[in-house]
């Protein structure tokens, strides 16, 4: 590992994030909310950290190796969280841990808060608020590989680190800076596209941008406490739920069936079908148990409550038009384990993602098929193709590191005093970046002690960097020469 090739990209990376303070600002003198000049302070930090770390090794050794690219993310993602609860702490007044957690929440695209009266806050702030979700959507990581070949900096090992699922040897390019253009390339689009459809629903300017960055992003901030439930507009949640799922649904798809305009991609994708049926079924499941439970007297409202909280659940966004956590019988339950499944690899989504799930229950099933017939040879193949052995096993680890991960968080978060039902929500939607959960989590987080909400910071960014990318760390092995 090359500490001065970690020191360069980090300082790089620190002058690129203090551009995206730019845009904040701009809102605070144009709504002249006072907030300018907190960020005009954050934004000489960054830059000068980020000086201050490049300007002596601007002329070292710039390839990036697997092991400084683990070290890259995992630092890049705690010092971003860090830094950028400046503003909350400056604007806001809040502590510390409240403020590191609000910012971690953005970046991991969570959507947790500790926030409250979203209604009366500076635009400056809220603007903050859903950039971090947007850029946190597509990885900081990611947008900065584009940038950085002009900079003398490769990107391979550090979109390795960044992307999520199983296969990171994927790309939908030959160079990996391509690729990660043409990753932002969609996903502008897709903000845009959203942002617009919002306005001409009925939003103002200031909401449809706002929310429009925080649905592709699967993010789910808001820029009022009731969030989509301000609204009351079915036309606006048809909307959400729409871009939800696009966010959710592996990019990669996304720009191959554009671009060659063969949109029957998207049915031929085992993943994406996968998916796609499971948010129907479990949508039309709840929306039943709505109707016949009484929650709601009409079976259309059934419909669209569930329709909404279901798409917003698992794609892990977290909007809300309903506290679901107070619906009838097992549903907060289930759904709070649907967020386990979460999206596609290669999207916004967090969770477990579907390719790995789907991957499990078909080694499940030929291990039952073995215990039939003890010599058959039947190989898993997802999309026609045999998956490795080496992928199901390292799916296999995953796996079993996510639930150990996520029983030792909830076992931590009791020793602090919270009740189960909401040590097991907080770390449920931390862990699986989804936003509300359960119990004395369900609206905000700021209930929890000091060291319990940077415990769930720390979660949301193991959940965002699927786990092994901070724990690589913690191993002898990576350190060794």
């Amino acid at each position: 590992m090359k500490l001065t090739v970690i020191i360069r990209t980090l300082g790089v990376l620190f002058m690129l994030f203090s551009t995206t303070l730019i845009p904040p600002l701009a809102v605070s003198l144009l709504y002249a909310d006072g907030e300018a000049t907190h960020f005009s302070l954050t934004f000489a930090i960054a830059a000068i950290i980020g000086l201050v770390l490049w300007w002596p090794m601007r002329s070292r050794e710039t390839t990036i190796r697997t092991r400084d690219g683990f070290a890259i993310v995992a630092l890049l993602w705690t010092a971003m969280s860090l830094l950028g609860a400046v503003p909350f702490m400056l604007a806001l007044d809040l502590s510390f841990a409240d403020a590191v957690f609000e910012s971690a929440s953005g970046y991991t695209t969570t959507g947790a808060t500790v926030l409250s009266g979203l209604d009366e806050m500076p635009k400056s702030i809220l603007l903050y608020r859903q950039e971090l979700q947007w850029l946190g959507g597509i990885g900081v990581v990611v947008l900065s590989v584009a940038l950085l070949p002009m900079l003398g900096i490769g990107g391979m090992q550090l979109y390795r680190a960044e992307v999520p699922g199983p296969f990171k040897d994927e790309r939908m390019t030959p160079r990996i800076a391509r690729t990660a253009r043409r990753l932002s390339e969609v996903y502008v689009t897709f903000t845009v596209v959203c942002s617009l459809c919002y306005w001409l629903a009925g939003m103002d300017a200031f909401d449809a941008i706002a929310h429009g960055m925080a649905t592709v992003a699967t993010g789910g901030y808001s820029t009022h406490d009731a969030s989509m439930a301000y609204f009351d507009s079915p036309l606006i949640e048809a909307i959400a739920i729409t871009f939800m799922l696009l966010g959710a649904i592996n990019f990669s798809v996304h720009f191959i069936a554009w671009r060659t305009l063969r949109l029957q991609l998207y049915g031929q994708d085992t993943q994406t079908r996968a998916f796609l049926w499971a948010a129907a079924a479990l949508t039309l499941s709840v929306a039943a148990i709505l109707y016949f439970t009484n929650e709601y007297d009409d079976p259309l409202e059934s419909l669209r409550y569930a329709a909404f909280q279901v798409v917003s659940v698992i794609t892990t966004t977290g909007f809300a038009t309903a506290n679901f956590a107070l619906w009838p019988l097992a549903l907060p339950v289930l759904l709070i384990f649907a967020s386990f499944v979460g999206g596609s690899a290669g999207s916004t989504s967090g969770g477990l993602k579907v390719i790995r799930v789907l991957i499990l229950a078909k080694q499940a099933g030929v291990h039952v098929r073995r215990l039939i017939h003890p010599r058959s040879l039947t190989p898993v193949r997802i999309d026609g193709r045999i998956v490795p052995e080496s992928i199901i096993d390292g799916i296999w680890g995953f796996f079993a590191v996510y639930v150990a991960v996520f029983a030792l968080l909830m076992v931590v978060l009791m020793l602090d005093g919270v009740d189960q039902v909401t040590a097991f929500g907080a770390v449920s939607t931390s862990l699986n970046n989804l936003g509300p959960g359960l119990g004395g989590v369900a609206i905000t987080f700021e209930g929890l002690s000091d060291h319990a909400t940077l415990l769930m910071a720390f979660s949301m960014l193991l959940g965002r960097l699927e786990i092994f990318t901070f724990l690589v760390l913690l191993t002898p092995a990576f350190w060794r020469r």
